[in-house]
Parts: structure tokens; C-alpha cells; sequence
């Protein structure tokens, strides 16, 4: 049975991407509501005032302002009611092995995941 979440939060400072990531979401029934905002900063201040509580997030690694990795720094000093239970997903361009590895080696990131998102990879997310 599919993994079905009842808020997804996209955090990707590209706005193509977050196009074709949405769109995968949507068809693939993956989430009641998908949330995207293009600034890490603006969803860490979203998560801490409580305006958003998704229950899956993907996250892209590179960004200009904060990457990937120093947004789980801060989500690690948020007091969520849900932190725990949060799925994190490593969204990324990136063949870096050190990126895959930090993913791994991360309590919060469920799996790393390559661009673009694809049915398949939703799929395999069930497993």
C-alpha cells in the first residue's frame, strides 16, 4: 500500500523543480496538501510559529541561503510536537557521495532521493 501523508512540505529554492516535484506529488496521491516554499529560512519560521506541521518534508540539499543540511541543523533545535514522526527527504541533483552519506548518517532524513522525483521513486518510498 503507497505511503499517503496529510501535509507534505517541498523546500527547493528552484522553481522548475518544484514544478515537476508538486506535480509528481499530486498525481501520485502522495499527500492531502503540498506546501511549497522556496526559502529555508521562511520554513524553519514556519515550522517554529506552527503554521505549517507537515508530516513529510522534502528538502533540497543545495541552496544559495541555507542548504539542506544546515535547514536539519536548525529542525533539530525546533520543538515540534511531531519531529520524531517527520519524514524528511533528501531531494538532490547531487552524485556526491558526501551528500548521500550525510543524508544517511541523519536521524531525521528517511532516504535520499534523485532529481527529479518520478512515480517510481514514490513507489519505492513504500517499501
Amino acid at each position: 500500500m503507497p505511503v499517503h501523508f496529510n501535509t507534505c512540505l517541498l523546500i527547493d529554492d528552484n522553481y522548475i523543480d518544484n514544478f515537476v516535484t508538486r506535480k509528481i506529488l499530486e498525481t501520485g496521491n502522495f499527500a492531502d496538501n503540498i506546501i511549497v516554499i522556496q526559502s529555508p529560512d521562511e520554513a524553519i519560521h514556519a515550522l517554529r510559529s506552527g503554521s505549517i506541521k507537515p508530516d513529510a518534508i522534502f528538502l533540497d540539499v543545495r541552496m544559495p541561503q541555507m542548504s539542506g543540511f544546515e535547514f536539519l541543523k536548525e529542525f533539530e533545535t525546533l520543538e515540534l510536537d511531531n519531529k520524531e514522526r517527520v519524514k524528511i527527504f533528501m531531494l538532490s541533483s547531487s552524485l556526491d557521495p558526501t551528500d548521500m552519506n550525510n543524508s544517511k548518517s541523519n536521524k531525521y532524513v528517511a532516504r535520499f532521493v534523485h532529481k527529479p522525483l518520478t512515480h517510481q521513486a514514490l513507489e519505492e518510498m513504500s517499501t
